[in-house]
This record gives structure tokens, sequence and C-alpha cells, in this order.
């Protein structure tokens, strides 16, 4: 589980160090930085994709992604007393990315190429690309030179061999994370572990429920303890769920959202699985084709949340879309009992949904705000921040 994520210089997010939980609800009112923060942690999540480049990429390039404020913002600012304006820099330029958990802590610093955009003592046409400036992995909750276990600085790669350090190379692609590079399950489990665990979050923000959706029509069926991100293989999934998964937790969730309703998945001669709902009062089921938006959605965060294979991290962004609010109380229920396998993240502005997820002892409610542009977590004072060291801070 992860128990501290930071952010550095990553738009409205100057500086933000986030203490977490198992289950981690993230509100405020709109343009606070919610979706800053979603976008962060699936820009994170790049890194052991091989992917954050190009993401960065996507969102117009690093410098594009780089606060847009004064490098410090004083206090007489705050008060009004003096205008906000820029000043010559003091520090490089960096976008850091960072979190740790119960096991390793990683941290990722991002510059921009030297403005001559040689790289390896050859010219170079990407020059706007990102360059990997310091990448660390460590044991423990925080960060302290005596925890490190790899350190990345530029291209140079080494790891901790008891109480010596082997180089295990100086030549690594600026480009790319060290996860793409030095992963050996013998000289570098630390790496192997912590990659496999990023790579395992799975992000849920975009199920379709269009009439063409995939969800709604007979797909091909094969065993799916996953369902996909954007919801295709919805029947399969819980058809798995049915035969390996907790289907007990799948007819109550049914019955909390739909009283006397009752799940069923037709399997027909060529082997494609449908999803049918039957209702109280109708005499034959309904089809995929014939369910509301609001149903459909439902059914497919049913499918997410009861995963046979829990993942170390499931991040949803805006369950409550094209929900009814009634269905809201049992897409919370949903929510709670899978954050007892998995941890969770919830991004929403549905105030009867936070409420619900709230009454959940082991809910972490974050509420974002803006202050000069900069997002900060309401009530957060410099001792309520989780123990955090940037390995590179001042560079």
């Amino acid at each position: 589980m992860l128990h501290t994520l930071a952010i550095s210089n990553y738009r409205s997010l100057l500086n933000l160090i986030i203490p977490l939980e198992s289950l981690n609800v993230i509100t405020g009112a709109n343009a606070s930085g919610k979706s800053n923060l979603y976008r962060a942690l699936r820009l994170l999540s790049e890194t052991a994709q091989g992917g954050v480049t190009n993401s960065l990429a996507k969102e117009g390039g690093l410098n594009s992604t780089f606060w847009a404020g004064p490098e410090k913002i004083t206090e007489q600012m705050r008060k009004g007393e003096v205008r906000i304006e820029g000043s010559s820099r003091q520090k490089s330029t960096r976008l850091r990315l960072g979190f740790s958990g119960d096991d390793f802590g990683y941290s990722i610093s991002l510059g921009l190429p030297s403005s001559s955009g040689f790289s390896n003592q050859k010219p170079s046409a990407f020059k706007l690309d990102p360059e990997i400036k310091k990448e660390c992995i460590w044991a423990g909750s925080s960060y302290r030179p005596a925890s490190l276990l790899v350190d990345r600085t530029g291209t140079a790669i080494k790891v901790r061999s008891n109480r010596q350090w082997d180089v295990i190379t100086q030549h690594a692609n600026n480009f790319e994370s060290l996860f793409s590079q030095a992963v050996d399950p013998v000289k570098t489990p630390e790496i192997v572990s912590l990659r496999e665990d990023i790579r395992g979050w799975r992000f849920y923000d975009h199920f379709r429920s269009d009439s063409e959706a995939p969800a709604r029509l007979p797909q091909l069926g094969t065993r799916t303890p996953v369902l996909h991100h954007d919801g295709r293989d919805l029947a399969a999934a819980l058809q798995t769920i049915i035969e390996i998964g907790d289907e007990e937790a799948l007819n109550d969730a049914i019955s909390d959202a739909f009283p006397g309703a009752k799940l069923n998945i037709s399997i027909q001669q060529d082997g494609r699985f449908a999803v049918e709902l039957y209702q109280e009062g109708l005499l034959r089921p309904l089809s995929g084709l014939e369910l509301s938006d609001g149903t459909l959605r439902y059914l497919l965060w049913v499918a997410a949340l009861l995963t046979p294979r829990p993942p170390p991290l499931m991040v949803l962004n805006e369950p409550e879309t094209s929900l009814h609010p009634d269905l809201l109380p049992a897409l919370a229920k949903l929510i709670i009992h899978a954050s007892k396998s998995t941890q969770v993240w919830v991004v929403s502005h549905a105030s009867r949904l936070i409420a619900a997820l709230e009454t959940s002892d082991s809910c972490n409610s974050i509420m974002l705000e803006k202050d000069l542009g900069q997002t900060q977590i309401v009530g957060q004072g410099m001792l309520d921040e989780p123990l955090w060291h940037w390995p590179d801070k001042g560079k």
C-alpha cells in the first residue's frame, strides 16, 4: 500500500504531499486541481510502462506542464502586500513525482535538455524531449541516503550491494526510466518488484455506455479476472466473478441497486457472452442493448470493483458519471468492500457518494482548494504533511 504521494512543479501542484490510506476520496470545487492530481498519478504509472515521454508529449510537452506561477509564493504575496511577479529562477526547473509504500519508495525528476540540444555528444532533433535527471528507489517509508537502494543520476545507474555500490551502466538512455533499462531479477530485485507493482495499478475513467458500446453487445467469452479499462469484456468479467470470485457480493451489489432484480449471463452457442438483467414485474430479461446508461455503468463498476484479481492500487475518476443519485449509496458500498482487498482512490464531486464513503472508518477524505493558483489540501499545515525528502532537492 502507498502511504505518501508527492508531486512538485506539475501544473497547479507546486508542492503537494498527500498522506494515503486504504480508501482515499479526493474532492474539491471545479478547477481546484483534482484532474491535475489524477493526471500526475497516471504519469507516475507510465514510468513503469515505458511511456512517460509520450504521455508528456500528449500534454503539450514537459515545458507546458511546469507550474506557471512564481518559483516561490511569499507571505507578502498571499496578503496582497506585493504584486505576484516572476524573478530569475534560483533552481533548475524540474518536474518531480514520487511515492513511498510498505516496502519501497520511489521518485523521478524530469527536466529539459541543455540548451545546446546535444545528447551523448551528438546533435539531436529531439530537443524538447524531457530528460530523466534523477531516479531513486529506497527502502522504508521515507528517503534517507542510508536507505537508498538504486540511484540513477543522468545516464548512470548504480545499485547498492551490501555496503558498496555496483554500477549497472553509465550510458543509460536519458529519456527512458530505469524500469526499462536495469531490470535483472538477481542484481536488481527491487526494481523488478516495484515495476510489477506499478504496472498492476488500474485506472478506470471512461466506460462507454452509448448505443454502440461493446459492453452492450454479445462478445466472445474468455476467463476475465480483470475488466478492460473501457469495459468491452463486461459479460465475461461478470461470469468470471460468478465462477471464481465473490458471487455473494455480486448478488448483493445487484439487489442493493435494483431490488428484486437478478443478473444473468447468457452463453450463446457460438461462445459469445451477453448480459441480461431480470427485473421485478417483467416477463423477460432486458438485454444489454435495452439497459439505460446508468444501469450499464453500474454493472461495469460491479465488474471492476469485484475483480477476482485485486490490484495494488485502483483509481476511479468520477465514478458517479451517468448514475442516478439513488445508485450512489450502493456504489459506495461496493467501493468500501473493494478497499478491504486493494487500495482505492476515488476522485469525485458527488456529495452523496462522498458522504456515503466517509461513513467508512478507513476513509481518508482529501479536499483540495486553490490559493493563488496553487493546489493545496484544505486544513493541511506544515506539521500535518507526511515526512518526505526529494533525493535531488535543490538541484
